[in-house]
């Protein structure tokens, strides 16, 4: 049963070996250089980095976050929905192989085919990556690479790529369990998929750890600050805590309570044509400190990296299992 499962999805997993392996000996090529760059130059690597190697270093971020999707849709759905449509599980069901040894073998074989894809990715890219990841951490330029506690880099560093894989095997399976058709499981897998990447970094992993809070006066020369919306935003941010991630913030009045930026900001800002001078723009923020407004600036500390990473990969292998047991219910009750 185990040869014959790992027959079936070979030829997926030779394509997805290959590229991880092809990717990790380009990074093992460049990666010892950018590593000595490092050395010399500190925090300020971010400002010498090669055009090549800010490349390398969008395609790694891409790799990783793109293998567990790949995995869902062309490991997980057609596993069993393959099966289901041309009817060749009745052969395996029909020569003692029950439906729950035949199921687990599946999802074993399969999980930790992905969970070592995925590992390999990112540990050859976040090998790769470390210099600039250390960079940015020790207050590098942040405007070209993320700093890891970024959603985009968040997801492509440590063991959460693991645990997203194996979520991405099992929930294809699942939806090609359910659906029993190949392209209609693959199309939702991804969907699906996509969906959860979008919630949890913006709804839940902001309170998967404790977050620290700051309030940042508002004043020329202080913290930089962005103005948006019309001027009725003010974006902090503070140079104080290097690699954090803002998840919130808000504008707070002398009495420090939260309240919208006034209108008098923007009709300080507003000339005849064209953007305003940046002294017109210091002394507007001037008179909107001198107010006693204040920006209250909520975020994940760059010391709260593994915390976030081991309790979100404990969250997605959480719902692998779910899935894994709804499949068990499933293929024992629905199939026939």
């Amino acid at each position: 049963m185990i040869w014959l499962t790992w027959r079936q999805f070979r030829t997926q997993a030779a394509v997805v070996f290959a590229a991880v392996a092809a990717l990790a000996a380009v990074l093992a090529v460049t990666g010892p250089r950018l590593a000595d760059l490092y050395r010399t130059a500190g925090s300020s690597l971010v400002d010498q980095v090669s055009s090549a190697d800010q490349t390398l270093y969008y395609t790694g971020l891409l790799v990783v976050l793109a293998v567990p999707a790949v995995i869902g849709m062309f490991w997980g759905a057609p596993l069993i929905s393959r099966e289901l449509e041309t009817g060749t599980h009745y052969l395996a069901w029909n020569q003692g192989v029950t439906r729950t040894r035949w199921l687990a073998t599946k999802l074993g074989i399969g999980a930790a085919a992905s969970m070592a894809a995925a590992g390999l990715a990112v540990l050859a890219v976040s090998w790769w990556s470390g210099p600039i990841d250390r960079a940015v951490n020790a207050g590098g330029a942040t405007d070209t690479y993320f700093p890891r506690l970024d959603p985009v880099a968040f997801a492509a560093r440590g063991v959460v790529p693991m645990a997203h894989a194996a979520f991405a095997f099992v929930l294809g399976v699942a939806l090609g369990l359910v659906i029993r058709r190949t392209l209609p499981a693959m199309a939702t897998t991804f969907a699906l998929y996509a969906a959860v990447q979008i919630v949890v970094p913006m709804w839940i992993r902001p309170h998967l750890a404790t977050a620290d809070r700051t309030t940042v006066a508002i004043e020329p020369g202080g913290a930089p600050i962005s103005i948006q919306d019309g001027a009725r935003q003010i974006i902090a941010h503070p140079e104080e805590a290097p690699g954090a991630w803002i998840t919130s913030q808000q504008t707070l009045d002398a009495a420090g309570q939260p309240a919208p930026v006034p209108s008098s900001f923007a009709d300080c800002l507003r000339t005849e044509s064209g953007p305003p001078a940046l002294e017109q723009v210091e002394r507007c923020v001037a008179d909107l400190g001198a107010l006693g407004y204040e920006q209250q600036v909520t975020y994940q500390p760059a010391g709260n990296f593994w915390a976030l990473q081991w309790a979100e990969t404990g969250l997605h292998l959480g719902l692998a299992l779910a899935l894994t047991g709804f499949c068990a219910w499933w293929i024992r009750r629905r199939v026939t």
